[in-house]
């Protein structure tokens, strides 16, 4: 086991993260799932739990309180909650909000505590009503362990708020081999104003919403040659490669992934010359797809976001389907998405712009459910 050498009580480089955890028919979480891959996880000896009320509408949260903390002693585990833009309006509502997450996850602390996804419109927001402040004061009393951040926007927004908040502790960014160079996501710069300021960096989407597991024919057909491990292992490895990166964050549903990605974070080896020059290749043909970069958090459609029920992160998946394989078939994965529970059409979009406001990646969603209306609904 990899000792972490930014937070002792860090089980070694390898985060669980409780955001797309298996849910049964009637929507609640798989219990009995996420029990055994969390006695696996910890059982590995890794200790690191990552949620936000947004996740699941609220499940992930209890989901942790019934599974984790009843089950386990809370020496045990390391927990992450986050104050998300949505569940606040004034400096009261903070205290109540944050009162309320301790409840639903069952403890007394949180050992790392973030805001959420902090960008140049949000921190607005978080400034005004003196949230870093109020989580400081939380840190005072032992209700948080560490303060950090979790951020999507340019590299200069991040230095402006580490040079205004230098008691922040941590960095949560999204990071992996698509995004590194990406003047979009700028995941590389980003990293690099961390390293300036000397704050140790959490990864999350390393493997970009599951962009980088299944890879496109001529992409896969590179990573196969290498005869080594699979292709989420190479994304994890890329991002745990780089020596600022305290822990490397995976969401993951199933066993086959958490046995996977613990067999490749528990013996972790950094990406050799060979593994790095068969990644970049991948990046060139990734770039040549022209695929929207979301990722499937899901905010868009998370707490009635959507007034036109679109399932906005489905229905771009399908038409990257159709543009990275070329399958037949991807018109009627996009059906089923629209009659699975009787969604809105990409042409059903009224312009409203509310997904965008909430879209960690910033895409242009309006434009861009154009484009899926020109492929499928015609």
């Amino acid at each position: 086991m990899i000792k972490n050498k930014f937070f002792e009580e860090i089980n070694g480089n390898f985060g669980f993260g409780c955001m797309r955890l298996t849910l049964k028919e009637d929507g609640n979480v798989d219990y009995d799932i996420f029990s055994k891959m969390v006695d696996e996880y910890i059982g590995a000896g890794f200790n690191y739990f990552d949620t936000a009320h947004g996740y699941l509408r609220g499940k992930s949260e209890t989901a942790i309180r019934d599974c984790i903390t009843k089950r386990y002693d809370r020496s045990k585990f390391l927990l992450t909650n986050k104050l998300t833009d949505p569940y606040f309006n004034s400096e009261e509502d903070i205290k109540t909000f944050f009162k309320q997450q301790l409840e639903w996850c069952g403890v007394e602390y949180f050992d790392f505590y973030l805001m959420h996804a902090q960008d140049r419109n949000n921190y607005k927001k978080f400034t005004k009503h003196k949230a870093y402040e109020i989580c400081s004061e939380f840190k005072k009393q032992g209700l948080i362990k560490h303060l950090g951040i979790s951020f999507h926007d340019k590299a200069e927004v991040l230095d402006m708020i580490l040079n205004e908040h230098p008691e922040i502790e941590i960095v949560q960014i999204q990071l992996n081999y698509i995004d590194w160079l990406d003047a979009s996501v700028e995941s590389k710069k980003v990293y690099e104003v961390c390293e300036k300021h000397g704050k140790p960096v959490i990864v999350m989407e390393p493997v970009k919403g599951g962009s980088l597991v299944n890879l496109p024919k001529e992409a896969d057909d590179i990573l196969r040659e290498l005869n080594g491990g699979t292709n989420a292992s190479y994304a994890l490895r890329f991002a745990a490669s780089h020596p600022n990166i305290a822990m490397v964050i995976s969401g993951m549903n199933t066993m086959e992934q958490m046995q996977d990605n613990i067999s490749t974070m528990k013996d972790f080896k950094e990406l050799s010359n060979d593994e790095l020059n068969a990644i970049a290749k991948v990046v060139g043909i990734f770039n040549n797809l022209n695929l929207i970069p979301c990722t499937a958090c899901h905010y868009c459609v998370e707490e009635n976001t959507c007034p036109m029920n679109i399932r906005i992160p489905d229905l771009f998946s399908a038409l990257n389907a159709h543009e990275a394989f070329h399958n037949w078939n991807t018109g009627f994965y996009y059906e089923n998405v629209l009659t699975a529970n009787d969604f809105g059409k990409a042409s059903d979009c009224i312009k409203c712009g509310m997904c965008e406001s909430v879209c960690p990646q910033h895409l242009q969603i309006r434009e861009l459910l154009e484009k899926v209306s020109n492929v499928f609904d015609n």
